[in-house]
């Protein structure tokens, strides 16, 4: 007789591989913000290679040094991959990864080259790189930040990007030209306790309809505001009252609107698209928000962490009002559900079919149903200590995490837990991976390393 539990994980996994995200099918073969298609972390495409080894060459399409620091993530349009990076005057930046709490800023005030690069996806080869901006930064970063922590977007015609705290600009994605730029004001990230620690912006634009989304929460005036494209037209923009964050806002069109979801302390909630209008909003969580929203189905997911709590929230794409909690601690009808204590630091979610899974920066990795919140796991990706910042992607078959020391974690999709792989990527990397028709870009501490099962 078959085995019942073997039936159920293999049909589970026969759903999840068919089940795609509207915006991954839609566009699988370009990954054009941070996480890709909705920020949904997923192309489920092509299956991508599960081993690989960065000194042997095994299954390495190629590797481009690429100059400075950055933790912007890689971008895909097309037959081309775009990168920002900055670029230090003098002697090489220094960042310090692992798990610490020091909350000081680097000790670097040079001048920076901020610069956008375009290369050729199957070659590698640098096409063009250009210089968007240069002078001295305006804000502090944290030591073990950058002062290009924002992942580009692109539409195929522009790729927008902000340059730490320099503002927004627009490049032409065809030769680099710069077409258009803004300054968003002193852009002043850091702890809301210790104003003086600097730590750096890293919230990315995102691209919708000809539209660029920013979100700018910081120390003092910090907004949410909506330009054009072609033109660097402000359309819109509304004030917000948070403390400083660093998670990129979501598009979500569902249950009849279009609605821009963002993370916060005191004001995660959702906005309307075209107007700006706050549709809801939620007061609580962890004081240091990171993560971005991710929407699939009828829900919203949520997370954040530090300070008394690190949830892990869903809410309703069609929530209306104030949904934050009464005194009784009772749900508001537009969360569908919470965990208190089972959130994210760095890391934005991922869901793939009815599962959605967080991991912590401890390498935590716990697997919720993603419709009613049921825990299906809770198990540390490894026995060693190493910090996890790079948020997860996924084929639809697997989940790869990255360690910030470089190595690579493959996890089978399925309600139950186990580790396929580990795969040294050589160097340091906090940035998120890019993936694009059975191709995973890493942006590690020196270069652009591209990965594909080799024919």
């Amino acid at each position: 007789m078959k085995n019942p539990a073997a039936l159920r994980l293999a049909s589970f996994l026969l759903v999840a591989a068919a089940t795609a995200v509207s915006a991954s099918r839609a566009s699988a073969a370009n990954w054009p913000q941070y996480r890709g298609p909705a920020a949904s972390g997923l192309d489920q495409s092509v299956a991508l290679p599960t081993k690989w080894n960065a000194a042997t060459g095994e299954n390495i399409r190629w590797q481009t040094p690429i100059p400075g620091l950055s933790h912007a993530s890689p971008i895909v349009w097309g037959d081309r991959v775009y990168v920002a990076t900055a670029v230090a005057e003098g002697e090489k930046s220094s960042l310090k990864v692992g798990l610490y709490g020091d909350i000081g800023s680097a000790p670097d005030s040079g001048k920076n080259q901020w610069r956008l690069l375009a290369l050729d996806r199957t070659s590698g080869k640098i096409l063009w790189n250009v210089l968007g901006h240069e002078s001295a930064p305006r804000v502090a970063r944290h030591t073990k930040a950058t002062h290009c922590n924002s992942t580009p977007a692109t539409d195929g015609r522009h790729v927008v990007a902000i340059f730490g705290s320099e503002g927004l600009f627009c490049f032409n994605a065809a030769d680099g030209a710069l077409l258009w730029k803004k300054d968003l004001g002193p852009m002043d990230s850091g702890y809301f306790q210790v104003p003086t620690a600097q730590w750096g912006f890293a919230s990315s634009p995102i691209i919708h309809d000809g539209k660029v989304v920013v979100q700018v929460d910081v120390q003092k005036d910090s907004f949410l505001a909506v330009f054009e494209v072609a033109t660097g037209k402000e359309l819109w923009r509304t004030a917000r009252k948070d403390v400083p964050t660093w998670g990129t806002p979501t598009v979500v069109t569902a249950a009849g609107r279009t609605q821009i979801a963002v993370n916060g302390w005191h004001h995660a909630g959702g906005y309307d698209f075209a107007t700006g209008k706050e549709l809801w909003k939620y007061d609580g969580g962890g004081d240091i928000p990171v993560p971005t929203p991710v929407a699939s189905g009828d829900l919203i997911f949520f997370t954040s962490a530090h300070g008394r709590s690190r949830p892990m929230r869903a809410i309703r794409v069609d929530a209306t009002g104030d949904l934050t909690p009464d005194d009784t601690g009772a749900l508001k009808p537009g969360v569908a559900w919470n965990h208190d204590r089972k959130g994210s630091y760095m890391q934005t979610p991922l869901v793939v079919g009815d599962l959605l899974f967080g991991c912590t920066d401890v390498g935590l990795l716990t697997c919720f149903d993603a419709k009613t919140g049921e825990i299906r796991f809770s198990e540390r990706l490894s026995k060693t200590s190493e910090g996890y910042t790079s948020s997860p992607v996924s084929d639809g078959r697997h989940l790869y995490f990255t360690s910030e020391l470089g190595n690579v974690f493959v996890v089978p999709v399925g309600p139950s837990f186990s580790v396929l792989a580990s795969n040294p990527l050589g160097e340091t990397c906090l940035s998120t991976p890019a993936i694009s028709a059975g191709t995973l870009f890493f942006r590690t501490r020196d270069k652009l390393i591209a990965v594909a099962q080799a024919p």
